[in-house]
């Protein structure tokens, strides 16, 4: 997935003719805490909730004070990773995206990642999870694999954490069946550390949100 096909149609664009309460008012409206400003195509920077509550004069145009934007920004070629990572990285609720030419295209909201990072996890389909924790020289996606499709399961999804305060691994595992008792087995018996493992969907949903964190906090580090 690439930036372009990440972009909102419904979130606008500030002119440095808009005032810092309309600013707000659609930063309310929207759940977000930065807004791109935008003159014709030309991005001028991100302005933030913080930065407004900050002006003397919030009912005046933007244009007309002295603003330090930082101007974060991705190209509409840019894998959805990248944008990950630069909005973990500065804590952005929204990422401005450009074409090679810098020519404004529009912006990609912390909500959208978040949700293709649902689909990306095959959240939506049903199915159990599975959390190993291993050695980076004990990792063996074959034997893994061999491991889960020799029960009669598929992998719909993996991804590996190094959490903060750890030297391990953790792999995380969304297979296509609820029950995973027969895989967990299988795993111990291949002397397997089972960190977690997950079988009802409210238990799933919460894991994959909290993986989410966990994940832009790697991204981060």
């Amino acid at each position: 997935m690439l930036a372009k096909d990440l972009i909102s149609d419904v979130i606008p664009a500030l002119r440095t003719s808009d005032t810092g309460v309309k600013a707000l008012y659609w930063m309310d409206i929207f759940r977000i805490s930065h807004l791109p400003i935008v003159n014709n195509e030309e991005f001028l920077g991100l302005i933030s909730d913080k930065d407004i509550y900050d002006l003397n004069s919030a009912d005046e145009a933007i244009g007309n004070h002295n603003l330090s934007l930082f101007s974060p920004f991705v190209y509409e070629t840019q894998h959805v990773y990248e944008i990950i990572e630069l909005t973990a990285k500065l804590q952005l609720t929204v990422v401005p995206v450009l074409d090679h030419t810098k020519n404004y295209l529009g912006l990609i909201t912390s909500q959208r990642l978040l949700n293709y990072f649902g689909e990306l996890t095959a959240i939506k389909q049903p199915g159990g999870i599975i959390v190993l924790e291993l050695n980076s020289n004990d990792y063996s996606l074959t034997q893994i694999s061999q491991i889960v499709e020799g029960n009669d399961s598929k992998i719909l999804s993996m991804y590996i954490t190094s959490p903060p305060d750890s030297t391990k691994l953790e792999l995380t595992l969304k297979l296509n069946r609820i029950d995973v008792s027969s895989i967990i087995q299988t795993f111990n018996r291949y002397d397997y550390i089972i960190k977690a493992s997950y079988m009802e969907d409210n238990e799933m949903d919460s894991v994959y949100f909290n993986r989410f964190e966990q994940f832009m906090h790697y991204l981060n580090i």
